[in-house]
Parts: C-alpha cells; sequence; structure tokens
C-alpha cells in the first residue's frame, strides 16, 4: 500500500508540475515573494493536487489484493471519483482534469453533453485501463494471450468508435446553430498589464481606450458589448463620474454593456460608513444607463483573491499581505439583457462619452455611495429580454456552477476574466479550452472577454468561431444565438460522477483480501 501510495504521489507531482508550473511566477511576481518562497508555496499545492493521484493508487492496490489484475478495469470510475473529490473538497481545483484532453476532438468531447467532462475522463481513463489489462494478462501486449485479455479494450474501442460517430453526426447536424435569437456580441480585450492597471498615471487612458473600444465595437454591429474581469480602474458603483461615463455611452447606443469592476458591502458604525467586504463583481448596465444587475463572483481564486489557511503560510507574509480579502458570493445571479433590434443603428457621439477621468478617482477608500442611475428611456415595444449569465475568470472550470446558471434560466454563457497574471505561459490556453467544454456541456454559446487574451465565441458543440490573439488590443465582434433548450448533461448534472464515487465505496467496502 505504501509503494502504491508512493507511486502515485510521484505520477500526481509530475502530472501537476507540468501544468501548474505558471503559478511559481504568478507568486513571485504578483505576491511580491521571492522566487525559492514562491517555488515552495507552489510544491505544497502541487503536493495536495498529488494527493488525489496518490488515493487513487492506494484504491486500487485495495481493490488489485480482493480482485486480482480484474481491478485493473476498475480504474475509470476510481480515477472518476478522486476529480470529483478534487473538485469539491476545500472549494475544489478542478483544474486540468483529464477530460479537458478531448476538448478539440469535437466528435468525442460531444459525449460531454451527457455525462460532463467527468464522463470524458473515464472514457479516456478507459482506454489505458484496458490495455493496461491486456499488457498483465498476457505477460506483455505482445506475447499471445487468451482473446479474453482483449476483450475489454476491444469493448472501449467499440464504444469510442460509437461515441466518435454519434458526435459526428451531433456536430455536422449542428441544430441548435438555427435556434433561438441571434446577438451581435462585441468582445473587449484591452491588454492592460498589471502594472499599468495600479499606475494613477495610466487610469484616464485605460478607461479612455475602453470607451474608445466600445464605440468601435458597437459600430460594427455589436448589439451586447463585454469588458473583462475588473476593468474598470474604479469601483463602478462608488464612483459617479467613472460609471457615468459608461452610463452615457450604453443611454446614446442603447447597447448593454457587461463590466467587471470589485463592489463595497458597507455598514454604519459610529455614523461612519465602513467598509465590511469586498467582492469580484460583475455589473450589467441597460441600453437605456441603468444597471439591470450584478452577479458576485463564487469560487475565489486561492493565493490570488484569498489566501486559504494564513497561519500556515506564515513564511509567505508578502503574498498574504498582498492578495486582496475578497469574500465570495452567495447567489449564482442571471443577468436581464434587453436588446433592441435597431440598437446596431444608433447614432454614436464619438466625443459625448469623453468625460476626463481624475486619476484620484481610483481604486482605494471610497467616500461616496452607490451610483445614481441614468434616467431611463422606453425601451419600446420590440425589445426582447433574455437572461444570460457570467462566470468570473477560474470559476468557468467548475462544471456545476455554470449548470446551476443553465438550470435556472440563462440562454447565452458569458465569462470574463483578466489572465494577465498567467504571462506568456500555457495557462491561458489551459483556462480557454476548459472555459470551451462548458458550451458542449450546457448546449450554449459561451462568449469570453479576457484582458490580454484569449477572448472569443465558442459555440454550443465546441467549434471556436471568434479567436483573439494573446497580449494584443483586440476588439472582436461575432454572433452567439440566446438558446433555452436542455442537454442531458444540464438536466442531469454529475449524476455519472456520483455514481462513480458510490460505486468505488461500495467496492471497497466489499474488497476481501484473496487467499492465496
Amino acid at each position: 500500500m505504501r509503494r502504491a501510495f508512493a507511486l502515485g504521489l510521484v505520477a500526481g507531482t509530475v502530472y501537476f508540475a507540468g501544468t501548474l508550473y505558471w503559478i511559481t511566477r504568478v507568486m513571485a511576481v504578483y505576491g511580491n515573494l521571492q522566487e525559492w518562497v514562491a517555488v515552495l508555496v507552489n510544491a505544497l499545492l502541487v503536493a495536495y493536487l498529488a494527493l488525489f493521484p496518490a488515493i487513487f493508487a492506494m484504491v486500487m492496490r485495495r481493490l488489485q489484493a480482493s480482485q486480482g489484475r480484474v481491478a485493473i478495469l476498475w480504474a475509470p470510475l476510481v480515477w472518476t471519483a478522486t476529480e470529483l473529490g478534487r473538485t469539491h473538497l476545500f472549494t475544489g481545483f478542478p483544474w486540468v482534469l483529464l477530460g479537458y484532453s478531448q476538448v478539440t476532438v469535437l466528435p468525442v468531447a460531444q459525449l460531454a453533453s451527457i455525462v460532463g467532462v467527468f464522463g470524458l475522463s473515464a472514457l479516456v481513463a478507459s482506454v489505458s485501463a484496458t490495455l493496461a489489462y491486456a499488457a498483465v494478462s498476457g505477460g506483455g501486449l505482445r506475447k499471445a494471450t487468451a482473446p479474453s485479455a482483449y476483450a475489454p479494450f476491444a469493448v472501449v474501442v467499440a464504444l469510442v468508435a460509437a461515441v466518435a460517430l454519434w458526435g459526428s453526426v451531433r456536430v455536422k447536424r449542428s441544430e441548435l446553430l438555427h435556434e433561438g435569437d441571434a446577438v451581435r456580441v462585441g468582445l473587449i480585450q484591452g491588454n492592460v498589464e498589471e502594472s499599468e492597471r495600479q499606475n494613477p498615471a495610466r487610469v484616464p487612458v485605460i478607461f479612455q481606450n475602453y470607451l474608445r473600444m466600445t464605440r468601435q465595437a458597437i459600430g460594427e454591429g455589436a448589439q451586447l458589448v463585454l469588458w473583462p474581469e475588473s476593468s474598470t480602474p474604479f469601483y463602478f458603483e462608488e464612483d459617479r463620474p467613472g460609471a457615468e461615463m459608461v452610463r452615457t455611452l450604453a443611454r446614446q447606443t442603447g447597447v448593454p454593456i457587461l463590466l467587471g469592476s470589485d463592489q463595497i458591502d458597507w455598514d454604519t458604525r459610529n455614523g461612519q460608513r465602513v467598509p465590511i467586504k469586498y467582492y469580484n463583481s460583475a455589473f450589467l448596465v441597460r441600453g437605456d444607463g441603468t444597471t439591470a444587475g450584478f452577479y458576485r463572483k463564487m469560487h475565489l481564486v486561492p493565493f490570488g483573491e484569498y489566501v486559504p489557511l494564513k497561519q500556515l503560510f506564515f513564511f509567505a507574509a508578502p503574498l498574504v499581505q498582498a492578495v486582496s480579502d475578497f469574500s465570495p458570493g452567495q447567489t449564482a445571479a442571471l443577468l436581464d439583457v434587453r436588446l433592441k433590434p435597431d440598437a446596431t443603428q444608433a447614432q454614436l457621439k464619438p466625443d459625448a462619452a469623453d468625460v476626463r477621468l481624475k486619476p484620484d478617482a481610483t481604486r482605494g477608500p471610497a467616500t461616496r455611495g452607490p451610483a445614481t442611475p441614468g434616467p431611463a428611456t422606453d425601451d419600446g415595444a420590440d425589445a426582447k429580454t433574455h437572461l444570460m449569465s457570467t462566470a468570473i475568470c477560474y470559476e468557468i472550470v467548475y462544471p456545476d456552477l455554470v449548470r446551476r446558471f443553465v438550470v435556472a434560466g440563462s440562454e447565452l454563457l458569458s465569462t470574463i476574466t483578466n489572465d494577465a497574471w498567467f504571462g506568456k505561459t500555457s495557462a491561458p490556453y489551459q483556462h480557454f479550452a476548459q472555459a470551451s467544454m462548458r458550451a458542449i456541456e450546457e448546449g450554449r454559446y459561451l462568449v469570453r472577454s479576457a484582458n490580454t487574451g484569449i477572448s472569443g465565441i465558442v459555440d454550443p458543440y465546441g467549434r471556436v468561431i471568434l479567436e483573439t490573439k494573446l497580449y494584443e488590443p483586440a476588439v472582436a465582434v461575432g454572433e452567439a444565438r440566446f438558446l433555452r433548450d436542455a442537454t442531458i448533461y444540464s438536466r442531469i448534472g454529475d449524476v455519472f460522477a456520483y455514481a462513480a464515487a458510490i460505486v468505488t465505496l461500495a467496492a471497497l467496502v466489499l474488497a476481501r483480501p484473496r487467499v492465496q
């Protein structure tokens, strides 16, 4: 059992060190840690995550002691159970699940519309498990052995072929592309480095660029515009001049604008307003300039937006001080989008919203109350209303959260993020690929605005129909659709994954060492 644990830990360490190497850079550059401390913190995270493959190996060893080599065939279910645990334990960290390896293999990836990414993980593990079973049953793949040794592999090959054939037909038909109401979405990629965001002298320039790029997107036909996470260099609800510029632009064009901004909960103590909680939020400004609603990020980034077990990480004091102490939101709120068919025909006045933002209207203790919405205008009888959800940053990798949005009525998935932290590493590509899987699972278009990229639009079958490059300013406009049909996965959720966990537990309970 110890050997199994050690081998699983080594495999897990290689797995996560190879896919999460970029966290060291984030800790060193943005957490103000010395490089060796950043390496240590990342090593601790990798070691924790490696425990799940180690547990997988221990469970498999236990089953093998009871059932012999046939226990290898339990591997897909056991692996899925450990991935489910990694997704939920201690708020979870479901980054680079095995099933994401198939996100660009569209025929196979369609299986996610039934059993989610966990089902894909099991399918991938099945191929490896049945090959391993054939190898150990015959003493090696090249040696002659009983046909029964290859029977499980043959079954899995047939299953993969059937899934691929069905998936190919599903992608070819693309029935969802002809349903629902179309909407042209403008994605604003400001390409603002973190050092710029913290420079007061750059605040007016950054904000004016966002306003200019928004006008450009609307000029190109956008009916809905997305800004990235934390795009406003001020608290949207607290700074009236800054917020009014956004509201003015929305009123002029009749185009809703979704933007990311931090949010404060206030309390009154001894006659003074005191901030008690900070949230990473997204606000939707209607076409009449009023606020349609907001969503508060529910899954915070560990070591980015909060530090878990602060006392344990005493040696990383600069990181603890540098990390924002956000609170998680509690509601999977949807945003009410009202579209006017003639919104793209609105006449833009290029300088009307070009009010100068003073450098002192930036982050910091705010003294003003929430911004007062601008005067509402008549949307007209022809305005159409739809429900949209937004996931902020890495919470898009939580399948169940996005499913909750769809169950509540979301017709369009959106995600806003600031991936500037990642640098020029594989992390932005990992992030985008994982977001794309949500579109397949839920049968929804996914629209994504990222500060430094990758911004894009993914259709309900996982096809990337619009994609920007990394670290380039970009205004991207493309078509999505508001959809209401439900996939099997959106109806049943992670039933397969939970069933795998239950079966694994039952197999462990019933396992008895064989009598030699």
